[in-house]
């Protein structure tokens, strides 16, 4: 079978950034950044950008180059059949985040249709959030979104790549209309105050860094295998190195707008939000936020109400309050819709490379493309129901393999260990194709700070779901250790027990 290679340079960085830049870039990151006081989260941020993100960038590019598979047969080439269960729990991890993702995607579908159509507008703006999702709707977008998503994959390269030529150069253009019309509202300069001022004390604030890394493995996939199936593309003389700088920089470039854009958006119209609702009590009922602090006696100040939107999940910053916002901006309905076909595209590019991702390896293991696509396809909608009618469910669901996203980047770290760190950067990083040479600190870090992050950052992580909470244990609760050990267990040893299977499906292709 011959094989599939990117048109471009350009079109392989569109596909690879449409990958990357997701739903994390825009609703996450600008919520989190908030959180942790705005600047000194921007200095960890970009700490961890070349301490974990570009690191492991760029060991995913040199696998893809010299394996030209998915993660399973990756793992079996570097490290042996015994060992390709690793492979296979990466490729579980990122398709089980599918399950939900898928969910959400569909979510977005459905707000840039609303946005386009005018339901989203007037003093209720949260009810049309509830209705939807207590409604059949959910379950629509989802098969809307998994189907079209299959459709591209089982094409092939060339139709990811044409998708992602049309929709990546837009999702840019949107962004930043979306930022210089925030930028231009009054009130804006402090919402960029806010965002790049330093208190230089909270940088020793743990949970800040702790923030950082887990917004820069979100933010640039590192760790999920997606690279390694795409840069399996790359055509034969490509530079691994430059590329492997130039995406996770790109695509948090991505993210830093997209925090501009909702924290300038949220100071700017914030004040004039508090002197309506002070003026006219009664308005109160269309936020029940708010609402709630008054009635506890809390003072309604400009300050409480930002905190407000920014300690929302990301459900309720992205679909209750931005709704709100725009609402009363002049011409808000239009860049209402501009942020929801940002937030789609970025979505749907990203859903594209998550069904690669498991597509590629039943491929690699002899299945024709159609038909993987299909297979996965269809494993994603069914698995994806659970999260479609429980809120719960896709809450859960994001926090384990939120946490398995961690192992995956360890496991990658140690399969670049047994085969020999510098030897893959001089044959994969540092060919006679590379514009720019990478050096002996990216062995260094993938030997020895990869490994080290990944098991501080899940330590704490399983001791922050257990701190206080009695239930600790309980594998079916909906945030704590238990369910994160309850259901690696049950994937690891499934995959451990299949491993010599799976290493012949892989190793033989029929």
């Amino acid at each position: 079978m011959k094989q599939e290679v990117f048109g471009s340079r350009i079109t392989m960085m569109l596909a690879m950034l449409g990958m990357a830049v997701g739903t994390g870039n825009i609703w996450r990151f600008p919520r989190i950044a908030a959180q942790n006081g705005g600047g000194e989260f921007l200095i960890a941020w970009v700490v961890f950008l070349f301490l974990w993100s570009i690191p492991l960038i760029l060991l995913e590019f040199g696998l893809g180059r010299k394996t030209r598979r998915g993660p399973v047969r990756t793992f079996m080439t570097l490290m042996g059949p015994r060992w390709v269960w690793m492979g296979a729990f990466v490729v579980w991890v990122t398709t089980a985040i599918t399950f939900y993702y898928s969910v959400v995607a569909g979510w977005t579908f459905r707000f840039a249709v609303a946005s386009a159509t005018g339901e989203l507008n007037g003093s209720r703006l949260g009810e049309f959030w509830n209705n939807y999702i207590s409604s059949a709707w959910p379950l629509v977008t989802h098969v809307f979104a998994i189907g079209l998503a299959v459709l591209v994959v089982a094409r092939g390269v060339k139709w990811i790549e044409q998708v992602t030529k049309l929709l990546m150069p837009a999702l840019l253009i949107l962004v930043i209309a979306l930022v210089v019309r925030a930028v231009t509202l009054p009130g804006a300069e402090e919402g960029l105050g806010y965002l790049f001022s330093v208190d230089w004390a909270n940088l020793t604030n743990s949970k800040l860094w702790v923030e950082a890394l887990i917004q820069n493995a979100w933010d640039t996939g590192a760790g999920m295998g997606l690279v390694v199936c795409y840069a399996a593309y790359l055509r034969e003389r490509e530079d691994t190195a430059l590329n492997g700088f130039i995406l996770p920089a790109a695509n948090n470039t991505v993210s830093l707008l997209a925090g501009i854009m909702v924290i300038c958006t949220v100071f700017s119209v914030v004040p004039s939000l508090v002197d309506g609702l002070a003026s006219d009590p009664t308005a109160l009922d269309a936020y029940p936020e708010l609402a709630a602090a008054v009635h506890n006696g809390t003072p309604l100040t400009a300050d409480i109400v930002q905190d407000t939107i920014f300690n929302q999940n990301n459900e309720g910053l992205t679909f209750i309050w931005m709704p709100r916002l725009f609402d009363a901006l002049p011409f808000g309905q239009f860049f209402m819709l501009l942020f929801f076909l940002a937030l789609t595209f970025a979505a749907f590019t990203s859903l594209i490379a998550l069904v690669e991702l498991p597509v590629r390896s039943l491929v690699d293991a002899g299945m024709k493309r159609a038909r993987a696509a299909k297979v996965v396809g269809g494993a994603i909608l069914v698995f994806g129901l659970p999260s479609v009618a429980w809120m719960s469910v896709l809450k859960n669901q994001d926090w384990v393999w939120g946490v398995g996203l961690m192992v995956s980047g360890l496991l990658f770290a140690i399969a670049a260990i047994r085969y020999g760190v510098q030897r893959l950067r001089t044959e994969q990083l540092n060919h006679e194709d590379s514009d720019i040479k990478v050096g002996a600190w990216w062995d260094i870090v993938i030997a020895f700070l990869v490994p080290i992050e990944a098991a501080v950052l899940l330590v704490w992580l399983l001791y922050e779901s257990g701190q206080g909470n009695p239930d600790w244990w309980k594998p079916f609760s909906e945030y704590n250790v238990g369910t994160v050990l309850f259901q690696f267990a049950i994937v690891i040893g499934i995959l451990l027990l299949a491993n010599r299977w799976i290493a012949k499906k892989s190793s033989d292709p029929s």
